[in-house]
């Protein structure tokens, strides 16, 4: 078995604990597996998200190993079974995962199918060739904008769908997608809130109640609902072609 990858638009839904959304899903990516390796790193309170976490994975019977509370991260990863990459923002997290050496051990470990990478939205955006489909602001400046590149493609979390009866004079998702396009050879995912995607190696199936948007150049936007076989996308390439 090469990749095993639960990816998610969100950690939690509104009036929901974290991770309640996902059900017998998780429990399936899990298989039995009783600790998770958690990489709190988006946000800057790591041992409050860590906490939360656990407290929400506890019922399950999961330990819940914090990457920020253990000597030697990398260490720690040559051994680890589940990694857990949760969301907040993508700059600060890459920043951090290059500062800590971590990239290769898990894109090396993942591959090879020893390693199960789970992401929630920034933590989605890292298993991404590149953060450059992110939402959030650059408050810091990682030494690149690569990421894991455990996809060949992009994913947009939180993705929302334009408002026709807004007065907002701002950019729409859609059309800041469309300008990464303009940019970039390479299909965005745009994952809504309540998504999530299983990859099981070579297979890649669309899970959740709200579905995904998927954006190429050259095409119009294609919605796929809960279900949905994407495997398709596993077999692009993950190159960035910069248009002149």
């Amino acid at each position: 078995m090469g990749y095993d990858l639960l990816l998610l638009s969100n950690s939690r839904m509104h009036g929901q604990p974290p991770l309640a959304h996902l059900g017998p899903a998780l429990d399936a990516f899990l298989q039995g597996r009783a600790t998770i390796h958690f990489a709190p790193f988006a946000l800057r309170d790591h041992e409050g998200y860590t906490a939360s976490i656990r407290a929400a994975l506890a019922p399950r019977g999961i330990r819940v190993v914090g990457l920020h509370a253990v000597a030697d991260p990398l260490a720690e990863l040559a051994h680890a079974e589940v990694l857990f990459v949760g969301g907040g923002n993508s700059f600060r997290l890459l920043k951090q995962l290059y500062a800590l050496g971590l990239l290769d051990v898990v894109r090396r470990r993942v591959a090879s199918g020893e390693l199960r990478y789970m992401g929630a939205s920034a933590g989605s955006n890292m298993a991404c060739p590149s953060l450059r489909t992110t939402n959030d602001m650059p408050i810091v400046q990682p030494p690149s904008f690569e990421a894991f590149g455990l996809i060949p493609f992009q994913i947009n979390p939180h993705y929302i769908d334009a408002d026709p009866s807004s007065t907002h004079m701002g950019e729409t998702r859609a059309q800041r997608i469309a300008e990464f396009l303009e940019e970039n050879a390479v299909p965005v995912l745009g994952l809504r809130e309540g998504a999530w995607l299983r990859r099981q190696d070579d297979r890649l199936t669309l899970h959740g109640p709200t579905g995904a948007v998927l954006f190429e150049r050259g095409a119009e936007p294609q919605p796929y609902a809960e279900g949905a076989d994407l495997s398709f996308l596993l077999g692009r390439s993950p190159a960035f072609d910069t248009v002149s």
